[in-house]
């Protein structure tokens, strides 16, 4: 028996650009994901899956919005559980038939999971998550004075709400995760960060907030004691220099050098920054390795063919440079 893993799937990655989201382009998609999870599950590994949730939280909120002289409005964090729903129903059924096609009766669970989080977190002062559809300014501000919602020019293609992204603080319910693992059930919890709650008074309340899916996939990975984590996004590896005529892959990164490029402002605060972020945190606190690349490129990344790793001890990577 191969040791568990932890699978961060991005949240893009059942809605790729250009697509509209529906159903079943999503279920297409997720093929392409649980081919991969399968196989690893034929080789014997314990899996438990997270992932993010941000286009389909998004048309969540825009029903709720249109619908809103009909029926209830939803707040925010009804919708990551709405989504959590949807996504693990979605995962749950593909992974299913991607194991019976294997001749595999691993029994898969989507688990509605509960992110405590701190009221006290200095995200509510000063929400920076951008969520929903773009709107035009005299609507956002109508939207602020009415609703009570913080709205911010999202780099001049409109006006978004903004939301509170807090830090994760524990994950409820976690022994029921570990209890599936231990049975041999594959487990897709903590969607879109997992539904965020605070404690008031010995009780659960729900709050208007978004966790980042990698820092509470990180964390859930940690609490478990997982050796390996791989966070599932759009490229193969990372790069140094995106988008330029110098883009250079990074194969493996020892702490010490990703904590160097990471300090030298190589990744985007709302791409690949939290990614390392996460990996960087996973290793410190006990983890032997976190691997980022794409859906594709799983069973080799996990085979140390492809992938970016990062890892305790050190690298030959060059020092980094602005």
């Amino acid at each position: 028996m191969q040791s568990t893993i932890l699978i961060a799937v991005g949240g893009n990655s059942l809605i790729r650009a250009g697509e509209r989201g529906l159903i079943p382009e999503q279920a297409a998609n997720a093929k392409v994901i649980c081919e991969g999870i399968a196989e690893l599950a034929a080789r014997g590994y314990r899996i438990v899956i997270t992932h993010g949730n941000g286009p389909q939280v998004g048309s969540q909120l825009l029903r709720s919005e249109a619908a809103s002289g009909q029926t209830y409005t939803l707040p925010l964090d009804v919708c990551v559980a709405m989504t959590q729903g949807e996504i693990g129903y979605i995962l749950q059924t593909t992974l299913q038939s991607a194991l019976a096609e294997r001749k595999l009766s691993t029994p898969v669970a989507a688990i509605l999971s509960l992110v405590l989080v701190d009221p006290r977190d200095p995200a509510f002062r000063h929400p920076t998550k951008p969520i929903g559809p773009f709107y035009r300014e005299a609507d956002a501000q109508a939207k602020a004075r009415t609703l009570g919602w913080t709205v911010v020019d999202d780099a001049a293609r409109g006006y978004r709400r903004v939301v509170p992204s807090p830090k994760p603080a524990g994950i409820i319910g976690l022994e029921a995760i570990e209890h599936c693992l231990s049975h041999g059930i594959i487990v897709i919890t903590a969607g879109g960060g997992g539904i965020p709650v605070v404690e008031e008074g010995g009780a659960l309340r729900g709050i208007e907030a978004v966790i980042d899916k990698d820092r509470a996939s990180q964390m859930l990975a940690t609490r478990l004691g997982l050796e390996r984590m791989v966070i599932s996004t759009d490229v193969d590896k990372v790069s140094l220099h995106f988008n330029t005529p110098y883009r250079r892959p990074i194969d493996r990164a020892d702490l010490r050098t990703a904590r160097g490029y990471l300090a030298a402002g190589h990744f985007a605060e709302g791409s690949m920054k939290p990614k390392i972020e996460a990996a960087v945190a996973f290793v410190e606190q006990g983890g032997c390795e976190a691997i980022i690349t794409d859906p594709r490129h799983l069973l080799e990344s996990l085979d140390g063919l492809s992938g970016t790793h990062i890892i305790r001890e050190e690298t030959h990577e060059p020092a980094p440079h602005h």
